[in-house]
């Protein structure tokens, strides 16, 4: 990754300190110098960094429980962002709470969908706790925090009950000890900001095929025969196009010649074939 710009970056993330967004931009960020700019929602996080109030953004894109985030690929296929880099963070989704409660005590429990998708089997055994969505996993926290809620938790990681001074009632309440969640590095490229991976590994590419029989897998054969590596594929719907879908396809290679060479091959099979990114594989945190 080389960045033009040795300023402090500005970073967009959904959610707030203490948010696992926040964690994952620490990480992949720890050699560079950042402030946050914290959104509500990815829509407010995509607006961001087209306004220029962020230089970028760090965005779930998929887990390993709840899979993939549709409207994220969406968002990612028509902003025109590049992905410049990649993490995986293992998810450890903490029941917090005000101090001297049990779990007895608590009736609600707030959190992020995708937190209360990933822990609804502990609540089973807890059917006198109601659980409610919110926007975010330390928001929830914070929430409680501010308004010294009692008889409510909030699920989140570790960093946001040390912030927000709750006590931990159940720790690692998910239901998959492997949780993780892949997060995307994205910028839009402008003239003052742009990354350049020297020896990218990755490449997340978007296109449209014709409604033929067979047109996927010729695409696929071609990778296949370059010896690219499908790590990731996820179609969306093309609106107004009935049962007519983009692809979003992840790629792993090792020659970059013969991925480039591949990009050709599939280029008269495919209609709006558009290069998301090439960069290194992401970190695994764990």
């Amino acid at each position: 990754m080389n960045k033009e710009n040795s300023n402090i970056l500005k970073v967009a993330i959904q959610g707030y300190g203490g948010s696992f967004h926040d964690l994952a931009a620490r990480h992949f960020f720890k050699k560079q110098e950042i402030d946050f700019v914290c959104c509500d929602s990815f829509d407010e996080l995509f607006d961001s960094v087209q306004d220029h109030s962020a230089d970028v953004a760090i965005m779930a894109i998929e887990n390993t429980v709840a899979g993939s985030l549709l409207p994220n690929y969406s968002l990612l296929n028509e902003a025109g962002f590049q992905i410049f880099g990649e993490i995986y963070l293992r998810i450890n989704q903490h029941l917090m709470a005000l101090p001297g409660q049990s779990i007895e005590d608590i009736t609600e429990v707030y959190s992020h969908h995708m937190a209360i998708a990933q822990t609804r089997v502990f609540f089973k055994q807890y059917p006198h706790i109601k659980l409610i969505e919110s926007e975010d996993t330390a928001l929830s926290a914070k929430h409680i925090f501010d308004n010294q809620i009692k008889g409510a938790a909030a699920i989140a990681g570790q960093a946001a009950a040390d912030l927000y001074e709750l006590d931990v009632i159940s720790g690692s309440i998910e239901t998959n000890k492997k949780n993780y969640t892949r997060f995307l590095a994205l910028y839009k490229p402008n003239g003052s900001l742009r990354f350049k991976e020297k020896s990218p590994e990755k490449a997340s590419l978007s296109f449209s095929l014709p409604h033929t029989t067979g047109s996927l897998s010729q695409v696929l054969s071609i990778f296949s025969f370059y010896g690219i590596n499908l790590s990731k594929i996820q179609s969306i719907p093309m609106l107004g196009q009935e049962f007519q879908y983009h692809f979003l396809v992840d790629l792993r290679f090792e020659d970059a010649d013969r991925y480039q060479q591949s990009l050709e091959a599939i280029r008269p099979l495919t209609s709006e074939l558009t290069v998301l990114g090439e960069y290194k594989r992401g970190e695994l945190i764990k």
